[in-house]
C-alpha cells in the first residue's frame, strides 16, 4: 500500500495509476485495481480527487478549496492532509517531492 512518504503542503500528489473511478450524484467511488476495494469520497473529497487527476502541490489543492468552500487555511490544510494520508494508506494516490521525485 502506500509509500509511507511524509506528505506536506510542498509534496506533488496525484491519483494513482493503478485505480478506476467515476462521480456518482456528486460524490466519488474508485476502486483499487490492485486491492479490488472500493472506496467513497463526499462532495468535499470528490472535489480534491477532481483537482488530483493531474499532478499538483498539495498547496494548490488548498488554495482551490479555500476559493471553492471559503474555509479557513489552517483548517483546510489540516483537513486535506488528513484526507491525503488515508488515500496514502488506501494505495490510491502517488506522491513526489517538489523535484517529482
Amino acid at each position: 500500500m502506500g509509500n509511507s512518504a511524509k506528505i506536506s503542503l510542498d509534496s506533488i500528489v496525484s491519483v494513482a495509476a493503478d485505480q478506476v473511478s467515476c462521480e456518482l450524484e456528486g460524490e466519488a467511488a474508485i476502486l483499487n485495481l490492485n486491492s479490488g476495494a472500493y472506496h467513497g469520497l463526499d462532495p468535499v473529497g470528490a472535489k480534491v480527487w477532481n483537482l488530483i487527476a493531474s499532478p499538483k502541490p498539495v498547496r494548490q489543492v488548498v488554495d482551490a478549496m479555500i476559493v471553492e468552500y471559503d474555509v479557513d487555511r489552517a483548517r483546510c490544510e489540516r483537513d486535506l492532509l488528513s484526507l491525503l494520508a488515508q488515500l496514502d494508506a488506501r494505495g490510491l494516490i502517488q506522491i513526489a517531492d517538489e523535484h517529482g521525485k
